[in-house]
């Protein structure tokens, strides 16, 4: 049987590039060579595309981006070409059957490096262009989740010109709308990166100052008490959904820290739920998913609300971590999918969403 060519991009010019090398290991470690031709490409903190052929474990390290055999590359949007191109002393071209990029963050899951693969015409793992992007950015996430009848926590979006010019009235509303404490979130930063929970207007000030230096916008959300829980979504029309997970953050939410660097944040797959509510939160995971027009997967967060039982809807991450300790892989795994398979499955969909 032939193998099929997977080119498998990570890095990237975001702050989650360490993790998107973490997972890209991972990712390539359960790559059968015996099915697939395997292609590595790394993308430095500043930008630079590098056709590696680095072991997983300098993957992992980051080693890679100062290996003296990596080869300068580029992926071309002339489609009439091999899609990628080697820059080396001489250029050459390599065309690959599809790509998985293992990008977190900006650049790598909103959209843009999708609209790349489109002009190029070569399959990729994942949401498309439009998925991405609305999925990326908060605001608009909760925009089409308000559509279709799924709770979520009040919040409120600001954007940088408006505030800087008049900060006083954004204050105001959020202390009469949400209540303290407040959470406050770049619009389009994933793995809680910039995120702070604000418990009075000095607070808040500076969550929104931080907060903008991640993004131009910027959304405040009244404080859900509840359960954190996950759901994994698979598939391109026809959706799977894992079991439900529990995340017990050993801080005060889950944070950048909490998630990668804390070893006190527990995980429990599956969890426990009271009748009915994971049927519930299953099915809401499902539209969502549906609704933004998902392909591939996505990871899609809950609230379960302490003093209701209401599921209300966090987010949705349409390129999860794909690290040995990531929610993804692990709740597919608990309902039998195991990683290899998991991989497997990824670029089945990439192939049969792109034929």
């Amino acid at each position: 049987m032939k193998k099929i060519s997977v080119c498998v991009i990570f890095g990237g010019a975001s702050s989650e590039h360490e993790v998107s090398c973490v997972s890209a290991s991972s990712v390539l470690s359960h790559l059968s060579p015996d099915r697939y031709d395997i292609h590595k490409i790394g993308i430095t903190k500043e930008g630079r595309w590098l056709y590696v052929k680095s072991s997983n474990e300098d993957v992992k390290s980051g080693a890679w981006a100062a290996d003296p055999a990596a080869i300068p590359c580029a992926i071309l949007p002339d489609a009439t070409l091999g899609n990628i191109a080697l820059l080396g002393d001489t250029t050459s071209f390599l065309s690959v059957d599809v790509v998985f990029p293992v990008l977190h963050g900006k650049n790598g899951e909103d959209g843009t490096i999708q609209g790349l693969f489109e002009l190029a015409k070569i399959p990729y793992v994942g949401c498309g262009v439009f998925a991405s992007a609305a999925s990326m950015d908060k605001g608009y996430t909760k925009i089409v989740v308000d559509t279709i009848g799924v709770q979520q926590a009040k919040y409120l979006t600001i954007r940088l010109h408006e505030y800087k010019a008049a900060p006083a009235p954004f204050i105001e509303k959020a202390e009469s709308d949400l209540l303290y404490p407040i959470f406050v979130k770049p619009a389009s930063a994933g793995s809680s990166v910039g995120i702070s929970k604000a418990t009075d207007r000095e607070s808040l000030t500076r969550a929104i100052d931080l907060a903008f230096e991640h993004d131009r916008k910027v959304i405040l959300e009244e404080c859900i008490v509840g359960r954190e829980l996950e759901t994994a979504v698979l598939g391109n029309t026809d959706i799977e959904v894992s079991c439900v997970g529990e995340v017990l953050a050993a801080d005060e939410f889950y944070s950048y820290d909490a998630k990668y660097n804390n070893a006190e944040s527990v995980t429990l797959i599956p969890t426990t739920l009271p009748e009915g509510k994971e049927e519930e939160l299953r099915d809401a995971a499902r539209r969502i998913f549906a609704a933004l027009d998902g392909r591939g997967l996505s990871r899609v967060d809950f609230f379960l609300r302490k003093s209701d039982n209401a599921v209300i809807f966090n987010e949705i991450n349409t390129l999860p971590g794909f690290t040995s300790i990531s929610m993804y892989p692990k709740l597919f795994g608990a309902v039998g999918v195991d990683y290899d398979t998991l991989v497997d499955r990824l670029i089945e969909l990439a192939l049969a969403e792109h034929a």
